[in-house]
């Protein structure tokens, strides 16, 4: 579970990634999801973008994005939502 310190650090990282998965009009699909689980694999941080032709809601899709891939939700914003899983080894974020 991540602090308000924690995400507030975050976020402010965040502002600067661009959306790395993407959720189009078919919606929630299983690339869409191994796809996310290779992003936050590698890079830790990501951000999830639905598109306007989607008829998902972005609080749904996070939090089953967030128990399907095991990490937090940062954000949700808009049609964007932030997720955090912080790797055992060589994380590349060191938390407040």
């Amino acid at each position: 579970m991540l602090t308000g310190k924690q995400k507030q650090y975050l976020k402010a990282i965040a502002v600067h990634i661009p959306a790395t998965v993407q959720i189009g009009k078919d919606g929630l699909q299983y690339s869409v999801l191994e796809s996310a689980e290779k992003n936050i694999a590698a890079n830790e941080l990501i951000k999830v973008k639905i598109n306007q032709n989607a008829a998902e809601d972005i609080r749904s899709v996070a939090s089953l994005l967030a128990s399907k891939l095991s990490c937090e939700i940062v954000q949700v914003i808009g049609r964007n939502c932030i997720l955090f899983r912080q790797k055992d080894k060589k994380s590349h974020y060191e938390l407040p």
